[in-house]
């Protein structure tokens, strides 16, 4: 597959590449500017502090649930379409959004949230739209490269919504419907972009000309199954891909949900506590092109194993950090996001290359419904730890629930042939 309509695939692929960066950030200013407020509205409109923490909740089911048709409308019509349906109900969602707080109504604003989740989900698959044309030994990198645009949409969003605030002030409508309606601007301009620039369909176009050759890690080709089917069919490797994208999301979600909460307990500052979440912040986007290099260069099971040691060490550092040790909490945070990158990075390219190209679409989409349940899970279960028990109980927990998963991932790369033999599997 050295050509394409021809052109050379490179050539196609940086196109696509560029495409899907420059949606990611205009996605990520639409997730980051809506979700900044979508608490404090939702508590201010209902007088109560748990319908403030159900909008994150809200959110976070809507891109779970809208994970599966999205992965079915791709399965079926290529990557564009999915995303386009994502970012189109994210718009639709935020313009509810704005209008429920102009309403006054917290019901309404819950059940716009879940169509907002539809931009975190096509955030989620920009990533493996990356790797349809990628050269089998840059596919991490492809990956890594998307996930590296959501760090801009990321800082930029939250810093808009004061000004978007005003803004709406000015022009007389309710105030906290400003940020919502960036997120309107941002959604519509991501799928505007997707619709005129990904061209052609990276997906189509791979399985138009697909070549790739059956190994251990990628099953033989076939007529596309069932999803019980596929599930039923997917590589040993796909599942641990699986297991630790699920783990490295729930730990993350679970661990840094609570650490503003802990600092509270100990008085920090609102500002303190917001730059211990933005170091956390760019130590899950920022970094992720060094993961994706080294999962190509060294295999992706290793920098998987590299994902689960990361969550072990931050659980240790950030839970047995007083809620008056911000620079510890910040050292703690900063690796749950390290090793989340390396996690997520590492476990969507081995996935990938897990299955056939016919059945990706699917098991990927299966794969970001469990991630976004295991997220919410986490939030909702590190809450009850920390109310019963303490955020050190949480950290231990969370390093006792990720051994397990790292010893595995070094049995599986080292336990049979070693580092050499992980890389190739990654290269098939």
């Amino acid at each position: 597959m050295t050509e394409l309509l021809g052109r050379p695939v490179a050539a196609v692929q940086r196109r696509v590449l560029g495409t899907l960066t420059t949606s990611q950030v205009l996605g990520g200013v639409g997730v980051a500017t809506g979700v900044t407020v979508s608490s404090l509205a939702a508590a201010s409109l209902s007088g109560s502090e748990v319908v403030g923490g159900l909008a994150q909740t809200s959110a976070v089911m809507g891109a779970a649930l809208l994970s599966l048709p999205a992965a079915r409308l791709a399965e079926r019509r290529g990557r564009r379409p999915a995303l386009i349906m994502g970012y189109g109900l994210a718009a639709v969602g935020a313009a509810l959004a704005a209008t429920a707080i102009a309403l006054g109504s917290w019901p309404l604003l819950l059940a716009a949230l879940v169509l907002v989740g539809g931009g975190s989900t096509a955030n989620l698959a920009a990533r493996y739209a990356a790797t349809d044309l990628a050269a089998p030994e840059r596919r991490a990198r492809s990956l890594s490269l998307v996930v590296w645009a959501t760090t801009i949409g990321s800082v930029a969003g939250p810093n808009l919504a004061e000004p978007a605030q005003r803004l709406a002030g000015w022009l007389g409508i309710a105030e906290r419907s400003g940020p919502f309606l960036v997120s309107v601007l941002g959604f519509s301009a991501a799928a505007a972009w997707v619709w005129f620039g990904l061209r052609p369909d990276p997906l189509v176009l791979a399985r138009s000309v697909e070549a790739v050759e059956p190994g251990p890690s990628c099953p033989a080709h076939g007529a596309p199954l069932r999803w019980t089917g596929k599930l039923a069919k997917l590589h040993p490797m796909g599942w641990l891909a699986v297991a630790g994208i699920v783990l490295c999301h729930t730990a993350m979600v679970g661990l840094m949900t609570m650490t503003p909460v802990h600092m509270d307990h100990g008085g920090a500052s609102l500002s303190l506590v917001g730059v211990v979440i933005s170091l956390h912040i760019a130590g899950m986007y920022a970094a992720s092109p060094v993961f994706g290099w080294m999962a190509d260069r060294w295999g992706r099971v290793p920098v998987l194993a590299l994902g689960a040691g990361l969550i072990v060490a931050a659980a240790g550092v950030a839970g047995t950090a007083s809620s008056h040790d911000a620079p510890q909490l910040a050292v703690g945070l900063v690796l749950l996001g390290f090793g989340w990158s390396a996690g997520l990075v590492s476990g969507s390219a081995l996935l990938t290359e897990s299955v056939p190209l016919a059945d990706r679409p699917a098991l990927q989409g299966m794969s970001d419904l469990a991630m976004n349940v295991g997220g919410a899970l986490g939030g909702l279960t590190a809450g009850l730890v920390v109310t019963v028990w303490s955020y050190q109980v949480l950290g231990l927990l969370v390093g006792v629930l990720a051994l397990p998963f790292l010893v595995l991932c070094l049995l599986s790369a080292f336990g049979s042939g070693g580092t050499r033999s992980a890389r190739r599997r990654s290269r098939r």
